[in-house]
């Protein structure tokens, strides 16, 4: 049996904790906090392969196991990867209090809708863009993707970041401050916990499913969803087959290039991704903003024209471009080159197709289309119907060869 035990943030591992051991495995603080049984082997946990090869033996032989970690191990924690290793029927596993509950709970808070991103050995980014799209995310931080680093990627986003250290002892601190101070600050390596938090919308309705808002129930919305300007908006039929091949998510970040009402923008962030809308007509900046705030949804608004502006943005997930004029190659070459997995192109000129789909391959991606005619019911006087045809609409995608489009993150257990 391999005992698996939390230490509480505010309740430290008892003394005897380890009585009848022979293998204890731990981090140096918690191994030096108890006392080990004569003749017990004490392994302090570094790299975890080597650590579970020493656990195996023991198993083995049937001799008793404990495993220490802070707060609770099945969170987040090395409960996964001794449940992949042993299988979870020979884990007796005794929890303490999470960071993240503890977190919340010293600023009042509950934590039953927010985001929890690990960046302990990950790719912050992927919390970085849950921050960006989230109102409330707790982020367990790591070497390397602190605090200082959080507050850095998050500087233009309105958040505002309690940073939790040495949560339960004697040196516990809170502190509420902006992203800007966060990355002019060292924060050494006590820091437990993150919070990024949208103040005004960090009290979310009553819930019956915990962590990020479900989904939305549908998607393609219709026009009439959006203020826009004389029809200038991405059709309902579009938005559809642009939204399968952009395969927005949490933790992803989409740009919308030449957004005009933002149609393709919004729908991007209702799905959960972390979204950017270039526009470069004043109007249409306010339209964006109107129709993100009427879904509520957070949609960063970046006024300019592409391809100039995007230099300053960080590299996204996908891109969706639909507009560009005579700039459209340009503008679908500097996407192409910097999107991770895909970039789709909307445009009613046949003239533009070609230099389009020659500006995705250039940039080495995996290139397809498809021309969209669709007809909708429309009534005639009568109480008859007819077909009224949209105008059609040239949809390319380029799709980054090795991309997995549609597959969750995975993280090594900690």
């Amino acid at each position: 049996m391999i005992t698996v035990v939390g230490a509480g943030t505010g309740s430290p591992l008892p003394e005897d904790v380890a009585d009848g051991a022979e293998l204890v495995v731990g981090g140096r603080r918690h191994l030096d906090a108890v006392r080990l049984p004569e003749g017990a082997e004490r392994v302090v946990l570094g790299a975890l392969a080597p650590a579970l090869d020493t656990v195996a033996r023991y198993v083995a032989k049937e001799r008793p196991v404990l495993v220490l970690a802070s707060g609770d191990p099945g969170f987040f924690g090395i409960v996964r990867a001794l449940a992949e290793r042993f299988g979870p029927g020979l884990l007796d596993v005794r929890p303490g209090v999470s960071s993240v509950a503890a977190a919340f709970a010293r600023v009042g808070l509950p934590w039953d809708d927010a985001v929890v991103a690990s960046a302990h050995g990950r790719d912050l980014r992927t919390a970085v863009n849950l921050c960006r799209a989230h109102p409330k995310v707790a982020v367990l931080t790591g070497p390397g993707a602190g605090p200082a680093e959080l507050g850095a990627a998050l500087a233009q986003d309105g958040r505002v970041l309690v940073v939790a250290s040495a949560l339960g002892s004697d040196e516990e601190r809170l502190e509420r401050v902006t992203p800007v101070e966060a990355a002019a600050r060292d924060w050494g390596a006590a820091v437990s916990v993150v919070l990024c938090l949208d103040e005004a919308r960090a009290l979310g309705p009553v819930r019956s499913v915990a962590g990020p808002r479900p989904g939305p129930a549908g998607w393609a919305l219709d026009e009439a969803a959006f203020a826009h300007r004389d029809s200038m908006i991405t059709k309902f039929e579009v938005r559809a087959l642009a939204l399968a091949r952009l395969g927005p998510r949490p933790g992803d970040l989409v740009w919308d290039v030449g957004a005009g009402s933002g149609s393709v923008a919004v729908e991007c962030a209702r799905l959960g991704a972390a979204v950017v809308a270039v526009e470069k007509a004043p109007d249409g900046v306010g339209r964006v903003r109107a129709n993100a705030a009427a879904h509520g949804v957070d949609v960063r608004v970046v006024h300019g024209a592409a391809p100039a502006v995007l230099s300053d943005l960080d590299d996204p997930d996908a891109v969706f471009v639909g507009g560009g004029g005579r700039e459209l190659p340009a503008v679908v070459s500097a996407c192409a080159r910097r999107a991770r997995r895909s970039v789709v192109v909307a445009m009613a000129a046949l003239d533009r197709v070609p230099a389009a789909r020659a500006a995705l391959l250039d940039a080495g991606l995996e290139c397809d289309g498809v021309l969209l005619q669709s007809s909708r019911l429309a009534p005639l006087p009568g109480d008859v119907t007819r077909l009224a045809a949209t105008n059609p609409v040239f949809l390319l995608w380029g799709v980054r060869p090795g991309s997995r489009t549609g597959e969750t993150e995975e993280g090594g257990a900690q």
